[in-house]
């Protein structure tokens, strides 16, 4: 396999092997992807070997309800916040049976942006072993241009980190 993948597909193998090499399971949580990271990995065959499950926590009350993301940081933050992917991440392990996590959530238009956190905010959020990390990317493009970059992202991050 190439050191650096070519797509989302080849990500996703890169990644299963590292997953069943260490015998650890994955688990998301997303919000401006609706599950998209969740599908890639489990349109390879034989991913139950190595993913868990996937939260689609689109609406704020779905992050408090099923990854325990305390509603008073979503209010004093924003839902698209690294204190909230954070918890997002740290949720989807303590509520699956997973060592490592993605995590996502952020603006991918085309409205709802502001001049803080314009359309193209997306904060990612990876758990992996225990340790968690975030990271801010600003992207370009729209809707479904946004929607991908950040999965290509997510996969990709996680790949370096494992």
């Amino acid at each position: 396999m190439s050191t650096e993948p070519h797509n989302i597909e080849e990500l996703v193998k890169q990644l299963a092997a590292k997953l069943m090499e260490k015998g650890w399971m994955l688990a998301t949580a997303e919000s401006c992807t609706g599950g998209m990271i969740a599908a890639a990995c489990t349109d390879l065959a034989g991913s139950s070997q190595w993913f868990d499950r996937g939260f689609v926590t689109y609406s704020n009350e779905a992050k408090t309800e099923m990854l325990g993301v305390p509603a008073e940081l979503i209010a004093k933050h924003g839902a698209v916040s690294e204190e909230v992917v954070r918890a997002m991440a740290e949720g989807a392990i303590r509520h699956s049976r997973a060592q490592v996590s993605i995590a996502v959530t952020g603006i991918a238009g085309p409205g709802g942006g502001s001049k803080e956190k314009p359309v193209g905010t997306v904060w990612v959020g990876w758990c992996v072993d225990g340790n968690t990390l975030t990271n801010c990317l600003h992207l370009d493009g729209g809707r479904a241009t946004i929607r991908t970059s950040t999965l290509t992202n997510a996969l990709q991050y996680l790949l370096h980190r494992i």
